[in-house]
């Protein structure tokens, strides 16, 4: 295992953390639900603005919460340790389950192909769920694994059902589902189903049903029948048949697979189809990986809710599985190099025009010398690893190389980032609203067409008020703060004559206004 990988793994999430604003999609959405939790005295149910949410199990809204009763506030460098250390963990269990098959030179490969692969990458960087259950649920294979090859201490029978409910605590059925479906699959592969009683046994089953029933009970006695409906019925089994979010077709992730483990796409879907083919999977490990991968894609297929964040328990099993059958085939072969080269001529070319295109967009990227870093960066990082490949060195040095630098190049473009946050999250923007309403000597808020607006409670501390079109007359004699977009006020004539003449800021693609 090499630990400088881990340390710069660590220091390139540290950098995203310390600088960047919370999004308002899905994490500053936690946020308010764990606020609101704090002042209703709820553990087990929570509500965003009134509104049942159901929608996840309690862990990980019981960190928020945590952070929020340790720091006054909510550190984004604590909540940012609950998607890096589950990532360490993750990489840690890897290397040391493939230990003692692969070669050392095979094994730093995986650790920067995993590292790197780009919704491995995002899931350690934002502040969500799923690295946390992923982590539970690699920790329960593991163990489930260790007990198949003969390890049945007790210890291992009490650990694997705590992880599976850990994983379903954390973000439920698919944690739970994940264990059970991949266990039983392997065991009809090795015509060994009549063991599944050894793993699936009166133990797991006991400890999963005190578990979730404790839970339940709980959910029972603080939200009532509803709730606990929502939960295990609409949250469930609704969202698997016909998905009220996110529905997709049922082809989806095999579209989405190729940009989640990018940039090592094709060399990932070369290697397993040529070691397919040639009938390379031949250890019970290979099977176990490549088993678990298909079952994850196949059932999340199923399932009519689709996400590309969902497939993130499949990246473990999926790489490792690739580094395994790489070892038995030539490291040189020219099909491989290209499958390498492709991606990495293409994010060569891509950046710097991507860098000159985002300098003209709307987003709040400032001119300056990081950018520039950044682009020359990237690209001699990527002529270097060409030019390793034209020379026909080892796809793992070559691979290593580029993934070790896109690593690095996270830590050359953080200074990048504050300057940024007015386009990723409302922080800004809702510190000059309080700064405005302390001049304006106002207390009201409003928001009109801004995404998730109502969660901007979290900075406002206090409710801001979502405007239609209907309602947004009512702002021509009022006094308060105003949020909306700068697109808005251009294209609206009500808004524009609402806002007309008043103290206003621009923050990115949003305008604070005034109202007197």
């Amino acid at each position: 295992m090499k630990i400088k990988y881990f340390i710069l793994f660590t220091l390139a999430m540290i950098s995203l953390f310390l600088l960047r604003d919370f999004t308002p999609d899905n994490e500053l959405r936690y946020l308010s639900i764990a606020d609101e939790a704090l002042r209703n005295g709820t553990l087990f149910t929570f509500y965003n603005h009134g509104l049942a949410y159901a929608d996840k199990p309690p862990l990980y809204l019981w960190i928020v919460m945590a952070g929020k009763l340790i720091f006054g506030t909510h550190s984004m460098l604590f909540l940012g340790l609950f998607s890096l250390l589950p990532a360490l963990v993750i990489l840690y269990v890897m290397d040391k389950w493939t230990a003692g098959v692969l070669e050392r030179a095979n094994r730093s490969f995986g650790l920067l192909l995993l590292m790197s692969s780009a919704y491995f990458l995002a899931s350690a960087a934002v502040m969500r769920m799923d690295m946390l259950m992923c982590m539970f649920i690699v920790l329960a294979l593991f163990v489930f694994y260790r007990m198949y090859c003969g390890e049945t201490h007790w210890r291992n029978k009490i650990l694997f059902p705590l992880y599976v409910f850990l994983a379903l605590f954390t973000k439920g059925p698919i944690g739970f589902l994940v264990p059970l479906l991949s266990v039983i699959a392997f065991l009809v592969l090795q015509r060994e189903l009549k063991t599944l009683g050894r793993y699936w046994g009166w133990i797991t089953w006991s400890i999963l049903i005190v578990l979730c029933g404790s839970w339940f009970v709980a959910v029972y006695a603080e939200g009532g029948a509803a709730y606990l409906h929502n939960l295990l019925f609409n949250q469930t089994i609704n969202r698997a048949v016909d998905a009220f979010h996110h529905k997709r077709p049922v082809y989806y992730y095999f579209i989405s697979m190729w940009y989640v483990v990018a940039p090592w796409s094709l060399l990932i879907a070369g290697i397993l189809i040529a070691s397919v083919k040639r009938k390379l999977v031949t250890t019970d490990m290979e099977r176990f990986f490549l088993t678990v991968a298909v079952v994850i894609m196949v059932m999340l297929s199923l399932i009519s809710s689709k996400v590309d964040i969902y497939l993130l328990p499949a990246l473990p099993f999926l790489v490792y599985l690739t580094v395994l059958l790489l070892q038995k085939l030539p490291t040189q072969c020219g099909l491989l190099r290209g499958l390498l080269a492709t991606p990495v001529l293409l994010i060569t070319l891509a950046v710097p025009v991507g860098c000159i295109l985002l300098q003209q967009s709307h987003w709040a990227i400032p001119s300056g010398v990081w950018v520039y870093v950044a682009g020359v960066f990237v690209t001699v990082l990527g002529t270097v690893t060409l030019w390793l490949l034209f020379q026909k060195a080892d796809v793992r040095k070559a691979g290593s190389l580029f993934a070790v630098g896109m690593l690095v190049t996270l830590l050359v473009v953080s200074p990048l980032i504050p300057a940024m946050n007015s386009s990723i999250g409302y922080g800004a923007m809702c510190e000059t609203g309080k700064q405005l309403a302390q001049q304006n000597q106002s207390q009201a808020f409003w928001f009109y067409n801004i995404r998730r607006g109502e969660n901007m409670d979290v900075y406002l501390h206090q409710e801001a008020v979502e405007l239609t079109d209907d309602t947004l007359k009512q702002l021509v004699s009022a006094r308060g703060i105003l949020f909306c977009r700068a697109d808005d006020v251009t294209k609206n004539r009500l808004l524009q004559h609402i806002v007309s003449g008043k103290p206003q800021v621009t923050k990115g693609e949003y305008v604070v206004v005034a109202l007197r």
